[in-house]
C-alpha cells in the first residue's frame, strides 16, 4: 500500500492490482493456490500468501494446474493455478485442456507480457498472445487490462468454471495490470462475492416420464455411472434409486465408490456380459466416448437403447441415437426420478440379476488365483492383490492411479468404498497426471493418499515428490517397475546397440529419490512386503515411496486399448508381435 497526497491535501491509500487480485479470490473463498512463480507473478504469490491463501509452489505447471483440477473435482468448487508467462503458460494449457475435457472446475491464472509490444511483435520478453493461444484449450478465457476489472475478471472466470459443464477457464494478468494503482477504497468497492454461481439445471417432467417408462418396459436393465455422478454429489439419491430399483450397475473408474464395488448390485465383475446382454442402459454422468465405444460394437447388445443424463445438451446423441435424454444437473434429475418411481414404478427381474451372478461369481474365482499368488518376480497381479488387502482395511484413502497396465489392472483389483477417493488419467486417457492429482488431494482433504503410478508414467512428474516431502503431506508414491513401457522386454530391432524405444531401467531403485528430500523409501520384491510397507508408509500420515519391484515380462503393450496401436504387417517388428508376453 501507498499514501499519496492529492491537491486538496486529503490523504488518499493507493492499492495495486495484485492486491486486489488477492482480495477477490479471498473473498469467493479460493484459499488455496498451486503453481511456479517468476516473472511477473512472484509478488502476487507472495502477497496471497501474507494474506492467507496457502500456496502450493510446485515443480511443473501442468502438475499445479492438475492438482488444482483434481481439488475442483473434489469440492465442485474452482481450484487456482498460477503460471509465469510463455513458456509457463504452455506448460499449464495441457492440464487446462484435461480439466475441461473431464468437467473438472479450474481457473489457470497467467502473468503475461505487455499487450502493445505483443500486438506490435516487436519482441518482448516471453512475448506471446496467451488469451488466444490458450481459448481452443478453455472453456472460457478473458484479459483483464485494468484493476477496476479485476473482481469482475474473478467473478466471470469463477461463473464459467462452475456452471453448466464444469471447465477450465483462463485467466490473464498483464504485467502492467498486477503493477497497476488505484484508490484502495474504490478497489474495495468494486470486490463481491459470485451469487450461485452454479445455478441448478432442472430437465423436463416429460423427458424423466419417457426415461422411466423405458426403464419399466427393459428386460434387462443397465445403470452406468460416470465422474459426472461422482462431481453432483448426491451419492444418497443415487444409492436410493439403484437399490429400489433393484437395476445392476457398473461405475466410471472415478465414479467408484458412489456405491462401494462391493454392493450387491454391482456388475463390474461381470462388465463383458452386463453390456452384451443389457437392453436398455441408464447414463448418469457417463458419456458415451472412446472408453464405451460410443454405444456401439461388439461390446454391446446390437439393440440396446439408452437414456442419458447430462448436463450439456451437445453431449446427446454425441456418437449415437439417444432414446431418452435427460438433460439437467445430476442432482436435480436424481431428485425427479426418484419422485416418478411413485408413480411409474421400475424393478429389475430376478432372473437378470441371477444372469449377471453367475458370471461375477465364475470371474471372481478366476481372478483370486491371480491376485493372491506369492510368485516372485511379482506381477501387476498379485503385487495390487496386496494393496488391494491394505486399502481394503484403509478405506479413507485416496487412490490416484496413472500408466497402462498399472492403471487397467487396479482399476479391476481395487475395489473402492467411499465417492470421489479414486483419480487417473479420466476422458483424455494421458499420463503424467498422478503426483499433481496425489498433491491436490492431500491439501484439500487432509486425508492420505496413495499414488500408484507404473514406472513410465512416474517418469513424466517424478519432481513433484520434493514437493510432498517439502509440505509434508500424508502421500506415499508406488511404482511398479517392470522396467519399461508396457513392460521391459521389447528388444531393438535395429543395430545400433540402443535400448528399444520401450525400455527403461528395470534395475532402478526409484525409491532413492525420496530419501534425498527427507522421505522414506522401500524396496518391496514380494507381495507380503508390499502390504507390509504400505501398512506402515499409510499409517505413518508422512511422505513414503515404494518401489515394487515387477518381472521385466510382467505387462501387456497398450494395456486394455492396445486396438489403438496400429500394429506393422510386415518386417521383423511384425514377426516379434505375433509372440505372446513370457
Amino acid at each position: 500500500m501507498a499514501t499519496i497526497t492529492n491537491s486538496s491535501s486529503t490523504p488518499s491509500v493507493l492499492t495495486d492490482g495484485m492486491h486486489i487480485m488477492v482480495d477477490a479470490l479471498l473473498k469467493n473463498g479460493i484459499d488455496k493456490m498451486y503453481g511456479v512463480v517468476g516473472i511477473p507473478v512472484t509478488d502476487l504469490a507472495r502477497i496471497g500468501q501474507g494474506k492467507g491463501i496457502r500456496f502450493i509452489g510446485m515443480r511443473h505447471e501442468a502438475d499445479a494446474g492438475n492438482a488444482a483440477a483434481a481439488q475442483g473435482f473434489l469440492t465442485g468448487k474452482p481450484g487456482v493455478y498460477l503460471t509465469v508467462s510463455a513458456p509457463g503458460f504452455l506448460n499449464g494449457l495441457v492440464s487446462l485442456k484435461e480439466a475441461t475435457e473431464n468437467g473438472w472446475p479450474v481457473i489457470m491464472i497467467s502473468g503475461s507480457s505487455e499487450r502493445e509490444i505483443v500486438d506490435m511483435a516487436e519482441g518482448d520478453y516471453e512475448g506471446m498472445d496467451q488469451l488466444n493461444f490458450a481459448k481452443p484449450f478453455a472453456k472460457a478465457a478473458y484479459r483483464i487490462d485494468k484493476p477496476e476489472q479485476i473482481a469482475l475478471g474473478v467473478a466471470r472466470a469463477i461463473r464459467a468454471a462452475s456452471s453448466g459443464r464444469p471447465g477450465g477457464v483462463y485467466l490473464d494478468v498483464p504485467a502492467a495490470l498486477l503493477g497497476a494503482t488505484m484508490d484502495q477504497a474504490a478497489a474495495e468497492a468494486t470486490i463481491y462475492a459470485v451469487e450461485d454461481p452454479s445455478p441448478a439445471m432442472i430437465p423436463s417432467t416429460e423427458s424423466v416420464t419417457k426415461a422411466l417408462n423405458l426403464l419399466a418396459s427393459a428386460k434387462n436393465p443397465l445403470i452406468f455411472l460416470g465422474k459426472g455422478a461422482a462431481y453432483a454429489q448426491c451419492d444418497d439419491m443415487i444409492r436410493q434409486f439403484i437399490e429400489q430399483t433393484g437395476i445392476p450397475f457398473l461405475p466410471m473408474s472415478m465414479a467408484k465408490g458412489i456405491l462401494p464395488d462391493t454392493h450387491p448390485q454391482s456388475a463390474g465383475a461381470a462388465r463383458g456380459l452386463a453390456m452384451r446382454t443389457a437392453d436398455v442402459v441408464m447414463m448418469i454422468g457417463a458419456r458415451l466416448n472412446w472408453m464405451l465405444n460410443f454405444g456401439e460394437g461388439r461390446h454391446w447388445n446390437p439393440n440396446v437403447k439408452f437414456i442419458q443424463l447430462d448436463i450439456d445438451p451437445t453431449e446427446i446423441d454425441n456418437s449415437r441415437k439417444i432414446e431418452a435424454p435427460v438433460v439437467g444437473d445430476i442432482k436435480s434429475s436424481m431428485k425427479l426420478f426418484l419422485d416418478g418411481l411413485k408413480t411409474i414404478p421400475v424393478k429389475a427381474s430376478a432372473d437378470w440379476a441371477k444372469l449377471l451372478d453367475a458370471d461375477k461369481q465364475k470371474n471372481v474365482a478366476k481372478f483370486a488365483a491371480r491376485t493372491s499368488s506369492t510368485a516372485v518376480p511379482m506381477n501387476h497381479y498379485n503385487a495390487l492383490g496386496a494393496v488391494k488387502k491394505v486399502l481394503d482395511k484403509n478405506p479413507n484413502v485416496y487412490l490416484v492411479n496413472e500408466g497402462a497396465n498399472t492403471l487397467d489392472i487396479c482399476r479391476d483389483v481395487v475395489d473402492m468404498q467411499l465417492p470421489r477417493h479414486r483419480l487417473d488419467c479420466g476422458t483424455w486417457g494421458v499420463m503424467g497426471v498422478g503426483l499433481g492429482y496425489a498433491i491436490g488431494a492431500a491439501v484439500t482433504t487432509g486425508e492420505p493418499v496413495v499414488s500408484i503410478h507404473g514406472d513410465s508414467a512416474f517418469g513424466f512428474d517424478g519432481m513433484e515428490t520434493e514437493t510432498i516431502c517439502r509440505f509434508k503431506l500424508p502421500v506415499t508414491i508406488m511404482v511398479l517397475n517392470n522396467g519399461g513401457i508396457y513392460r521391459g522386454d521389447f528388444p531393438n530391432i535395429g543395430k545400433d546397440g540402443d535400448p528399444s524405444p520401450l525400455t527403461l531401467d528395470g534395475a532402478a531403485h526409484y525409491e532413492k529419490m525420496i530419501e534425498a528430500f527427507g522421505g522414506k523409501g522401500y524396496y518391496a520384491t514380494t507381495p507380503a512386503e508390499v502390504e507390509q510397507f504400505l501398512t506402515e508408509a499409510i499409517a505413518s500420515r508422512k511422505p513414503c515411496f515404494i518401489n515394487v519391484q515387477l518381472d521385466i515380462h510382467a505387462g501387456v503393450e497398450s494395456g486394455h486399448i492396445g486396438n489403438l496401436n496400429p500394429q506393422p504387417v510386415i518386417g521383423p517388428l511384425a514377426e516379434q508381435n505375433k509372440k505372446p508376453a513370457k
